[in-house]
């Protein structure tokens, strides 16, 4: 009885089963689905890869060059004049402006408390050549610092380093400098040795050349009178961007036979010269003789050493009162014969002596300076119709042989006179002031461009500097 019910019971569970499962399968199959889990959030999309900045273009600097007595008419009493000119040099594309502040007589436009601030320059004006006269009192050389950086130009300073006084006869205008205003001593003028005799350069006769008055630099009251200067300059503006060194030199061949200098090269040479100023070079001699005197090639040595040693301390005296100073020089592009001023400023790794062994001994190359300097500029003066080429007195050659010559100790720019070059023959100016922008951008060089004066004076300089470096940027691109 019980096992009867117990089957019946048996199979009205096993009914109610198969009751359960019929009511969970799928309408369309009769399939139980397998297991599904909830799908998880997908992942967000990755964020693209941001498209690289293009590099930036690395473009030379160009530098125009403002005279301080040219351009003291336009500038000595008018802000506006600043502003509005620097404002159009930074839109025809220069980056660099140097501002002459120590001019060819040795006076000067800067704080120091070496020398007194000068009030006039003289200068053509209206037809004539006489003294423009300051009467403003703000300061000369802060008025383009402040204009070139609102216009987002590099300021420098440049100093006409070895010149102590000029006398403009036959102007009729008085002789300035401080070896006329007594701020320097006479011994400190250099000494010429002149077919008439050794010769201080302050009694040279008006007329007779010589109107622009040297320092002797192997004096060393004068050496530390205007490392002096340049630590002033260096210190009393701090926001001024680089210094430039002018007329770091000697006059020419026939400077400077002083006491000093004679001591100071006997003491180089190891030796008495016996006949001075003969066994170095015959009186009067103003180029390298043929027949060259017993110390002459020693001598040419000597000078470069002294000039080297000079630009060595500068640039060690600007840099310890502002190690981020650029401190640098401009010198002329025909190194061939600057031996006449005594200044090599060539890489020490330039050996000299092999490549001009007529004047030049093979220790010459030793007091070569660039590599004491952070920039220097070229003058490529060459003339309207000598802007391409590959040798001295082209601006593209003037330019290409500094690079040789410097062995990427120092970056450098170059570029012409536009003012004084020689047009002779040239048809167009303009399009060759164009064509010498092309000349020396193409070389390692940057731009340099003397002066500011000639652009503002002559028509169409603007737009043919402008359409030089447009085209030059462009090609850069």
């Amino acid at each position: 009885m019980i096992g009867r019910y117990f089957h019946r019971a048996l199979a009205i569970l096993f009914s109610f089963s198969l009751l359960v499962m019929a009511c969970n399968c799928t309408p369309t199959t009769g399939k139980v689905p397998p297991w599904e889990w909830d799908d998880p959030k997908p992942e967000p999309e990755p964020e693209p890869e941001p498209e690289p900045e293009p590099e930036p273009v690395n473009l030379k600097p160009r530098y125009v060059w403002i005279d301080l007595s040219a351009n003291f008419p336009d500038y000595a009493n008018s802000l506006e004049n600043i502003k509005s000119d620097i404002k159009k040099v930074a839109e025809t594309g220069f980056t660099d402006i140097v501002v002459d502040v120590r001019n060819h007589s040795g006076d000067l436009m800067f704080q120091t408390s070496r020398q007194n601030v000068a009030t006039a320059f003289p200068a053509w004006k209206n037809g004539s050549f006489r003294n423009v006269y300051r009467t403003q009192t703000w300061d000369y050389l802060q008025a383009f610092i402040d204009a070139g950086h609102d216009n987002g130009l590099r300021v420098h300073a440049a100093v006409n380093v070895f010149v102590g006084g000029s006398s403009y006869y036959p102007y009729g205008v008085a002789s300035q400098g401080p070896l006329f205003d007594g701020t320097a001593k006479k011994e400190w003028a250099t000494v010429l040795n002149l077919s008439g005799g050794l010769t201080n350069v302050m009694d040279v006769a008006d007329g007779a050349g010589y109107g622009t008055k040297f320092f002797n630099p192997s004096h060393p009251e004068v050496v530390e009178f205007l490392l002096g200067e340049l630590e002033d300059l260096a210190r009393n503006y701090p926001s001024l961007d680089g210094i430039f060194l002018d007329r770091c030199r000697y006059d020419d061949m026939c400077a400077d036979f002083s006491e000093q200098s004679r001591a100071a090269f006997e003491d180089f040479l190891g030796q008495k010269v016996e006949n001075f100023p003969d066994d170095i070079l015959l009186p009067g001699t103003k180029y390298l003789p043929s027949a060259k005197p017993v110390h002459l090639k020693k001598w040419l040595e000597f000078r470069v050493k002294t000039i080297h040693d000079f630009v060595e301390k500068a640039s060690e005296r600007v840099h310890s009162v502002r190690p981020d100073l650029q401190f640098g020089t401009y010198v002329g592009g025909w190194y061939s014969s600057y031996y006449d001023v005594g200044v090599n400023w060539a890489s020490p790794k330039y050996n000299t002596g092999s490549v001009y062994p007529s004047w030049a001994t093979q220790t010459y190359k030793n007091w070569g300076y660039a590599d004491h300097l952070d920039y220097i500029l070229i003058g490529a003066y060459a003339s309207a119709t000598d802007i391409y080429g590959s040798t001295e007195w082209t601006v593209q050659g003037f330019c290409r042989k500094a690079g040789q010559l410097l062995k990427d100790d120092v970056p450098y720019s170059g570029g012409p006179d536009i003012g004084n070059w020689d047009t002779t023959g040239c048809s167009d100016v303009p399009a060759a002031v164009t064509a010498s922008v092309d000349a020396a951008m193409q070389e390692k060089s940057g731009l340099f461009i003397f002066d500011l004066i000639h652009i503002k004076t002559t028509k169409g300089f603007w737009a043919a500097l402008k359409e030089g470096i447009d085209n030059y940027i462009e090609s850069q691109e």
